[in-house]
């Protein structure tokens, strides 16, 4: 869903412009077949995750044509680069002639299908959007543990892109690779731990807390969300603080509810949240009016079958933030007071177990499953009885014994 906005209050406060039709426009992922799949002696198997998206006009309010004003990526980077590696501030002057020169300003008016797949940028010179490139891309590779020798190791990541730890965030903490990729879990979940997953999106691992439990199409689910304290400040949740780059930005790391991913994004100064800031600090919603956070349309869970593992059901609801803020040097943003983080577009990645597969399951697994603990209750049943007939048979025997040493 992208956001659309524009300047207000001579440049400090950013609207976002959320009444009806609020600008939506859904494209199918597609989840093709993993590729390059290997195995390997260490009860691990190797593969790719090939990434595609294709427009799906009757589930949008508008087409890709359509035209949006956002923030103009190119000038946004530029408004506090010497964080970042895209443009070292020597080189201000000279960006500052090239945004001039294309009369280009904190906001651009451009098609949805250019922001979100790529345009060629004046200003920079090359191609950019929000998910350029994503079509013809690969996830990977992964290593995970096939189970065979351990099945509580089922799914679990051994390796990403050949590495056991992450280098983007300098701590052996915060560069861990925790988990499955979230499609599947060591089976027989206990509900009293949480579950961990790898998440490339957002360049960490995360996990997910047992909510309760749900039924979907028959079938007993386990319901996790993503707790509270995830993107908590270090202030509130000490275990973030190496995930905390920029003192400016996040008000020396006291600012919750984001994430400065830009060390794995290539320098670009994009910070990931939830949708309107939901569960973020208060001051990420004072600078850009028209929010409204919600835990039913912005919370990211995850419904899992308990006994095998399986995710059936799932949200992922993820906002992505782009920060812009003062320039001595850059005019367009000679204006602004104070270092902003502006919702660009936020993300609702749905799935659902279909009719066909749901009957299959129960069919194939969950009948089994219930006939295994028919099974399992009739042998307790039996093996109770058959205790209770030898206790009575020994106590018999040994009463005839006492009465014989009677008599």
């Amino acid at each position: 869903m992208l956001v659309c906005g524009d300047n207000n209050n001579n440049n400090n406060t950013v609207r976002i412009k959320s009444s009806s039709p609020f600008p939506r426009f859904s494209h199918r992922i597609r989840y093709l077949p993993k590729e390059n799949v290997t195995e390997h002696s260490n009860n691990t198997i190797a593969f790719l995750l090939p990434a595609g998206a294709i427009f799906e006009p009757l589930l949008s309010v508008g087409l890709e044509e359509d035209s949006v004003t956002i923030l103009n990526l190119a000038v946004a980077v530029s408004s506090r680069s010497h964080f970042y590696t895209m443009f070292p501030e020597r080189l201000h002057p000279i960006l500052n002639f090239l945004i001039k020169q294309n009369n280009a300003s904190l906001f651009q008016t451009r098609s949805v299908k250019e922001i979100l797949w790529g345009y060629r940028d004046p200003i920079v010179n090359q191609e950019v959007g929000l998910f350029f490139p994503y079509n013809g891309t690969y996830d990977g590779y992964y290593n995970v543990f096939t189970g065979k020798d351990d099945i509580s190791k089922v799914a679990l990541i051994d390796r990403w892109q050949g590495e056991q730890n992450l280098s983007f965030w300098n701590d052996s903490y915060c560069d861990m690779i925790n988990g499955t990729d979230a499609s599947s879990f060591p089976p027989s979940l206990d509900k009293d731990k949480s579950l961990f997953f790898f998440s490339s999106d957002i360049c960490r691992s995360v996990s997910a807390e047992f909510t309760g439990t749900v039924n979907l199409k028959g079938i007993k689910m386990y319901h996790y969300m993503l707790p509270e304290l995830l993107l908590a400040a270090p202030s509130v949740n000490p275990d973030n603080k190496c995930y905390c780059k920029n003192m400016d930005v996040t008000r020396n790391c006291t600012l919750g509810g984001v994430l400065d991913i830009s060390s794995c994004r290539g320098g670009m100064p994009i910070y990931i949240s939830l949708p309107h800031f939901f569960h973020g600090s208060e001051e990420l919603r004072d600078l850009v009016s028209g929010l409204s956070p919600s835990e039913e349309h912005h919370s990211t869970y995850l419904d899992v079958e308990p006994i095998t593992g399986f995710t059936m059901s799932f949200a992922k609801r993820l906002q992505i933030n782009m920060m812009y803020g003062p320039s001595k040097t850059i005019t367009v943003l000679n204006q602004i007071k104070e270092y902003t983080l502006l919702p660009v577009v936020w993300l609702n990645e749905t799935a659902i177990l279909d009719d066909e597969t749901a009957d299959m399951f129960k069919a194939e697994v969950t009948s089994r499953i219930r006939m295994l603990e028919a099974v399992r209750i009739t042998l307790m049943s039996i093996g109770s009885v058959l205790f209770v007939a030898c206790a009575v048979a020994a106590f018999v025997v040994h009463r005839k014994q006492e009465n014989g040493k009677v008599v």
